[in-house]
């Protein structure tokens, strides 16, 4: 059973960053190149559909990595699960404080009603986002050196 959760998780969060990393380096740079005002309302619908799904994945990814850090608490790779672990919080806490506010603004702007600093803020997401795809990039190794 617990080489089911293990392999699980590991699947869960991979799965989780390719998602993450597909937005950060492959959709966006996408919609940003879509002409007039398609990028901005392709990033806006992203936001409504991703922003829905998101805090499920990255909340149960944490919480896999917890019971699997429990359940191997006394085992040779259970500090690489607690690290994992610690970098899916901090991925939640950055995401919480730092991307979510901008996410939701974003989901709700058409051509007609975004402020005058929508790019600003979409580069200051992206950037955030840069940083929290190299954090759960970093917990997914951890969590696949600890099926090893």
């Amino acid at each position: 059973m617990l080489t089911a959760l293990e392999v699980f998780t590991t699947v869960v969060v991979g799965v989780m960053v390719g998602v993450e990393f597909s937005v950060a380096f492959v959709m966006n740079r996408i919609f940003n190149a879509l002409p007039d005002d398609s990028g901005q309302l392709a990033r806006a619908h992203g936001g409504r559909m991703l922003g829905a799904a998101m805090p499920f994945w990255y909340i149960g990814s944490l919480v896999l990595s917890a019971i699997w850090a429990v359940a191997e608490w006394h085992h040779s790779g259970a500090g690489l699960v607690v690290t994992a672990a610690a970098l899916l919080v901090v991925s939640v806490v950055m995401s919480i404080l730092l991307l979510v506010p901008i996410n939701n603004r974003g989901k709700t702007w058409t051509p007609e009603n975004r402020p005058a600093d929508w790019k600003e803020q979409l580069n200051r997401w992206d950037r955030y986002h840069y940083v929290r795809v190299a954090i759960i990039v970093a917990a997914f190794a951890f969590l696949a050196a600890a099926l090893t």
